[in-house]
């Protein structure tokens, strides 16, 4: 072998290793850092951005003090923590804020502790467009002309999404929107959150989803809780349990091509209808709803709609 092909080798040999070694399993961001650090714990970055690409798969970007730290695409697996009382945050403009486009079948991806502020112009606050499992955890999204939180899957892989201490205010859309343009149903929790004065529902299940609220309230909205099926496929499931749809003008709507159940929900202080069926048509398209409800303070009618609902004890 040849000195200059040994040289050849050992070059890319080093330069792998380096960029290897380039990639921690624990990156750090602060208000006054610098996006050409390496992002250590001495020597945070500046904003997401700039410590993704310094993140191994599976790793983690830690918040280290409050700041605003930019609009992110993430195409990996990672968690993003704005840490524990401070104020961490994502201001867009014109834009969605955090874009998940990670790999389907692999990739978990977990977002605590953050503001994410579309200042009345923004797109949706999380876009989720890809990946096996998105966590959203302690986070206050709102300000977005469309959607807080807007699930568009397009993937045959199950995806799941799990929102958990979260808030969702005064976007322009629907709170959360969640869909997928295949089979099979992406998988949505929404507990002990909130979703408060968004322009359209306040969580809203479409084709392929299954969405289930526990122990969360939705209102001021058109619809605090909706369930449709404009696709056709008559799929779309929810289930609301433990919950709380007031102040809207619907507390809780099945659309044509839904399966909706309630229990143990509140429906109060909503202007058309507590719960709603008046949309639904077709075989297998069904409002249950138990016993174990109250619906009060309706303006319009408790329940809307023939021959649904189905009491169900």
């Amino acid at each position: 072998m040849s000195k200059f092909k040994l040289l050849v080798i050992l070059a890319t040999v080093l330069l792998a290793t380096t960029l290897m070694s380039a990639q921690a399993s624990r990156t750090w961001v602060s208000g006054v850092g610098d996006d050409a650090n390496p992002c250590s714990r001495t020597a945070p970055c500046k904003t997401w951005a700039g410590a993704i690409s310094k993140t191994a798969n599976g790793g983690e970007i830690d918040a280290l003090d409050p700041g605003g730290f930019g609009a992110l695409t993430i195409t990996k697996g990672i968690t993003l923590d704005g840490g524990g009382g401070q104020v961490a945050s994502t201001l867009v403009a014109g834009t969605n804020g955090i874009v998940v486009q990670a790999t389907p079948a692999t990739d978990v991806v977990i977002i605590r502790n953050l503001r994410i502020n579309g200042i009345g112009s923004g797109t949706n606050g999380i876009q989720f467009n890809s990946g096996k499992d998105l966590n959203i955890e302690n986070c206050f999204i709102f300000g977005f002309t469309q959607n807080g939180i807007n699930i568009t899957l397009n993937q045959a892989q199950q995806a799941s999404v799990h929102v958990i201490n979260t808030v969702l205010k005064n976007n322009g859309g629907d709170g959360l929107r969640a869909t997928n343009a295949v089979s099979p149903k992406v998988h949505v929790e929404f507990n002990n959150s909130y979703a408060l004065l968004n322009g359209g529902a306040g969580v809203h299940a479409q084709q392929h989803s299954f969405v289930v609220a526990f122990g969360s309230s939705a209102e001021q909205g058109t619809d605090g809780f909706k369930a449709d099926d404009l696709g056709g496929t008559s799929d779309t499931q929810m289930i609301v349990s433990n919950s709380e749809a007031s102040y809207n003008t619907n507390g809780v709507t099945a659309g044509s091509g839904a399966n909706v159940q309630v229990g143990g929900t509140v429906a109060a202080f909503n202007s058309g209808c507590g719960f709603n069926n008046t949309g639904l048509g077709g075989a297998g398209n069904v409002f249950h709803y138990q016993q174990t409800n109250r619906i009060i303070f309706t303006s319009g009618s408790d329940i809307c709609g023939t021959p649904h609902p189905i009491p169900q004890t």
